[in-house]
């Protein structure tokens, strides 16, 4: 004699077994047999008909858990991102700094590097509306972009005037900044985009930089660049 095999997906048991006692129950009245000995199978299958939806309910919470808790990951990386390419690239953060914060401490090459007496070349692409598109080279090969032996960055600062008034002088020293000129950033791949404020549309932007070797040692200021923010 066969006897039939319980199917193994739960959906599928699920079906099968709320009709399977529905018809054997009948079939027990039908043959006018001791209702008691169905007691036990009856409280299985009402206990499993309660923790099968629950089980249900508990899974698609998981997995709606699992993509929120997913999303706000990726939300977190995609903030933090940025931040960790600045406080990298801000010209005082020390490897201390980065092993503090948990951030990669980069290797250093331990070639002794020379003092770098040559300037960055600034090129200014002002054709966009409040947007200035820089692209630097070196001034001894103004057309190639790749950096001088030995350098690691430029870092890049920018000074706001009215129009028609001059460009704020050269700080007095390669280690020095005028406060006139704010820092915007560091330069590994010989370009990079500053965006304005609307308020500055028509303004004059003066660009200086300078090349850091990978000693962090600062090279001489390059000529200033100028041009409109266009409006």
């Amino acid at each position: 004699m066969s006897q039939r095999r319980f199917p193994r997906a739960d959906a599928d048991f699920a079906a099968f077994i709320a009709h399977y006692y529905d018809a054997v129950e009948a079939w027990w009245n039908g043959m006018a047999l001791d209702p008691a000995d169905l007691a036990d199978l009856k409280n299985a299958v009402n206990e499993w008909k309660a923790a099968w939806p629950a089980h249900i309910a508990a899974r698609a919470a998981a997995q709606a858990a699992t993509q929120a808790k997913d999303a706000a990951r990726a939300e977190v990386e995609a903030q933090a991102r940025p931040i960790t390419n600045f406080i990298q690239a801000f010209p005082k953060t020390t490897d201390a700094d980065r092993a503090t914060i948990g951030i990669t401490v980069r290797s250093t090459p331990t070639l002794r590097v020379g003092n770098i007496t040559s300037s960055p070349l600034t090129l200014i692409d002002s054709g966009q509306r409040l947007t200035h598109t820089l692209r630097l080279s070196d001034e001894s090969t103004p057309t190639r972009r790749a950096r001088p032996a030995g350098v690691a960055r430029a870092e890049v600062f920018v000074a706001l005037t009215n129009p028609h008034e001059a460009a704020p002088p050269l700080p007095t020293d390669a280690a020095a900044v005028s406060g006139a000129y704010r820092y915007i950033g560091s330069v590994t791949d010989g370009t990079t985009t500053l965006t304005f404020e609307s308020q500055n549309g028509g303004r004059q932007a003066h660009y200086i930089a300078r090349w850091i070797t990978t000693a962090g040692t600062p090279g001489p200021w390059s000529e200033t660049a100028s041009a409109t923010v266009a409006a």
